[in-house]
């Protein structure tokens, strides 16, 4: 892995919010972090920062997560930022919902622990970069 590779975390737990940045930080990533509190904002955020990465929650309590990813893809700017769902929507219709607007990957919190999804995460990675090489 490339040393400071840049994570945009989009989350309002704020327990899993620090816990993901602090585990991730461990692991070499710089970490961002985002309540999701206005939506503006976090585009702005985006565009001026263009992490490496961008972890998602779709349950936001002022954001719907879903029309963010749709802005995300569509802007030529960032579209191209792997974005990883971490939500608690498990249902069918919701994991599709985010395959078709452009999500790279749909992780669920309940199937995986902090240190479980940092693993996986870190796998998904390394096999992105072992096939872009």
């Amino acid at each position: 892995m490339e040393k400071n590779e840049e994570i945009l975390i989009i989350e309002d737990d704020a327990n899993l919010l620090y816990g993901l940045q602090a585990k991730l930080r461990v692991e070499g990533f710089e970490v961002i972090t985002d309540e999701g509190a206005d939506k503006n904002e976090v585009m702005e955020k985006i565009k001026v920062l263009k992490p490496d990465y961008i972890i998602l929650d779709i349950i936001l309590p002022k954001i719907n997560g879903f029309n963010l990813l749709s802005e995300i893809k569509s802007d030529p700017a960032i579209s191209k930022i792997p974005v990883f769902i971490f939500t608690n929507l498990s249902d069918n219709d919701s994991r599709q919902r985010g395959a078709d607007l452009g999500a790279d990957f749909y992780l669920i919190k309940s199937e995986l622990n902090l240190d479980e999804f940092v693993v996986k995460f870190k796998k998904i990675i390394a096999n992105k970069q072992k096939l872009a090489a």
